[in-house]
């Protein structure tokens, strides 16, 4: 018995095979839809701005947070407005014709006001373009205006006159300038001997003066203490004249033999002197002889007459 032409099965709508176009399709949308998506959000971050662009040119500004844009027609330039810091070296000759070697750090800033004419004029490499040109140009026009010797001994003029002529060229172009530093100067081998040389001799120089100032001081103090031990013993000499004036105010003979007698031990000498015979015996009578009761004296016989007896006769 024969058979008919056998028949192949068509895929239905459950069948795997109808699923990939699907599947395909739904995953192109999503790519499509993320990539949408992702170009209409800008999120600008802290202390940046977001310059907008629609067709290459420059629209608006956006600020901090979440944004949203037109897709592929519309494009973001994130500028940073917060303090940088940039750091140049730059030679140049100073008043005196001497090579020096200037080391410059200055805090900027873009302004966030007018951010967007700082990417329209200069763009976002306004840093290569416009600051290091202007602290070239700064530098050597205020190193001209200082000898070797005043760059060192007045750096916060140097480096405030710096700051006025960067000031000046960078602010209409829309950079603010906060501060300028000179980090170091560096001079010729020869100058730097000099300098070094003349440090040398003003440091002797003022040790000298110190030295004299010292012994100027102590040769002072030392008239001073001769002055004062004379003026201390001439004030014991009047005092003690002052005194010997007192005395001899008081002083009376009878006062001094009072003294003398005071003074007496009870003995007397055994010689007294004499200018014509010389030394004379004295007796000396014990002290317990004088200060014992007298002797009582006797009265004294009358003398017997001398010659011949006197016969007494009766009338």
């Amino acid at each position: 018995m024969s058979q008919g032409p056998s028949r192949v099965p068509m895929p239905g709508p459950s069948s795997p095979r109808a699923l990939v176009p699907l599947l395909t399709g739904v995953v192109i949308l999503l790519a499509v839809g993320a990539i949408l998506l992702t170009n209409s959000v800008t999120q600008v971050q802290a202390g940046t701005r977001g310059v907008v662009k629609t067709f290459g040119e420059i629209t608006t500004v956006y600020g901090e947070g979440l944004h949203f844009r037109m897709p592929f027609i519309t494009s973001v330039t994130v500028v940073e407005v917060r303090t940088q810091r940039y750091e140049s070296q730059s030679t140049a000759a100073s008043r005196d014709l001497q090579t020096v070697t200037t080391q410059l750090v200055i805090n900027y800033r873009p302004d966030s006001a007018t951010v967007d004419r700082l990417v329209r004029e200069i763009g976002v490499d306004y840093e290569r373009r416009v600051v290091d040109p202007a602290i070239q140009e700064a530098l050597k026009a205020v190193t001209a205006r200082f000898t070797a010797e005043e760059l060192i001994t007045r750096r916060p003029e140097v480096s405030l006159q710096m700051r006025d002529v960067l000031v000046e060229q960078l602010t209409p172009r829309g950079v603010i300038v906060e501060s300028v530093s000179i980090t170091d100067f560096n001079f010729s081998p020869e100058f730097a001997r000099a300098i070094e040389a003349k440090q040398v001799a003003e440091q002797d120089a003022l040790r000298a003066t110190r030295e004299l100032e010292r012994a100027r001081i102590e040769a002072q103090q030392q008239v001073a203490r001769a002055e004062a031990e004379a003026k201390a013993r001439l004030e014991v000499a009047r005092a003690e004249a002052e005194a010997l004036r007192l005395q001899r105010e008081v002083i009376s003979p009878e006062l001094l033999q009072l003294r003398m007698i005071e003074r007496w031990d009870g003995i007397l000498p055994r010689f007294m002197g004499s200018g014509d015979n010389g030394f004379m015996p004295f007796v000396s009578i014990p002290s317990d002889d004088i200060m014992s009761n007298p002797v009582q004296q006797q009265p004294a016989a009358p003398a017997e007459p001398v010659g011949e007896p006197v016969t007494e006769t009766t009338p």
